[in-house]
């Protein structure tokens, strides 16, 4: 039986962290969130879960948050994550991503925690030669963000080596979905992410979803990607957490996917179906450096964790997403 040792989330009030949030604290962890707000939201942190406003590279910040809760592991999720504009902004992201993170581990190997969980991504990939992409697959990123967290996982593969710390760096593919209770989900405006842009479409908060390129090498012309539910993603940490408590001499890298793929218009369709209506689409030109697929070769998290997901299902991801957009449109006094 693990011993459950109370948590850092960093960016525990954003997308990804604020469900990383729910799965700690519905299976009895103790947990504790710092986030700045730039892009969370104060009310996505459950009531009783105590709450730091302030920045991961404040170390006197973190040196009493470790102090004052007991920290023995920290769940990393706060960061930058929009693609493009690490393109045209690369300073923010390495800033943010990469020197920021620097701070938090340089604090928690201070503080002597143990243990650290790191919110990675597929892009440190860039375009793959071999899809299924597997953990060994050469990493070779495109854009300063896929770079930025490259650069995090050497800092935690060389940090892990010196020092009494093990870590995980999960790499995500297409993160969607929401609680399944509708206690949390996708609640930035202007988001990216297909999933989250259809279904604001399909509820009149979007006009149009843009289509970018349907010339790519995959069966309809669209881009094929691994979308992963987010609950899903959020159990995984969990049980990776258990894994370093339990093996305190492993570190781990492991795709964090379904090993399946949908293209754009697959998804498009599903949530024409989910919603019983007609989503208006533009085809456009590819965006550079989106490959044709993207879907991960998740054995090895499958061989090293009791991971077994529960919403590997389009429809389902779409059901979620949609009924989590109906209730920020309620938070937020919309219509």
């Amino acid at each position: 039986m693990t011993t459950k040792v109370p948590v850092l989330v960093t960016g525990g009030a954003g997308y990804i962290g604020s469900h990383a949030v729910l799965a700690l604290t519905d299976a009895g962890w103790s947990v504790s969130v710092i986030d700045n707000l730039v892009t969370g939201f104060r009310w996505a942190v459950p009531e009783g879960v105590p709450f730091y406003e302030g920045d991961i590279e404040d170390g006197e910040l973190l040196a009493r948050i470790f102090a004052e809760q007991g920290i023995k592991a920290v769940m990393h999720f706060a960061g930058s994550v929009v693609v493009p504009e690490s393109v045209t902004d690369p300073l923010k992201y390495y800033h943010n991503n990469t020197a920021k993170t620097r701070a938090l581990i340089a604090a928690a190997v201070k503080a002597g925690v143990p243990h650290f969980i790191f919110s990675s991504t597929a892009a440190t990939y860039g375009i793959p030669e071999v899809s299924p992409v597997r953990e060994d697959s050469p990493q070779k990123p495109i854009n300063p963000y896929g770079m930025s967290k490259l650069m995090t996982e050497f800092m935690l593969r060389d940090t892990a080596a010196a020092h009494p710390i093990n870590f995980c760096a999960l790499r995500y593919f297409n993160v969607a979905g929401a609680d399944p209770r509708a206690r949390t989900g996708q609640s930035t405006a202007g988001a990216t992410h297909l999933i989250k842009v259809a279904v604001e479409a399909a509820l009149g908060k979007r006009e149009k979803v843009d289509v970018f390129g349907t010339d790519f090498a995959t069966p309809d012309g669209t881009g094929v990607r691994d979308y992963i539910h987010v609950s899903d993603l959020a159990a995984a940490h969990v049980l990776a957490l258990e894994h370093l408590i339990d093996h305190p001499a492993d570190s781990l890298t492991m795709n964090c996917g379904y090993g399946q793929g949908y293209s754009v218009l697959e998804v498009l369709d599903a949530v024409d179906r989910v919603t019983n209506n007609k989503i208006t689409r533009v085809l456009g030109p590819r965006r550079a450096g989106d490959p044709d697929s993207l879907i991960s070769d998740n054995q090895r998290i499958k061989a090293t964790l009791p991971w077994v997901p529960k919403f590997a299902d389009l429809d389902q991801i779409v059901t979620h997403a949609l009924a989590w957009e109906r209730k920020l449109s309620e938070i937020r006094g919309e219509g």
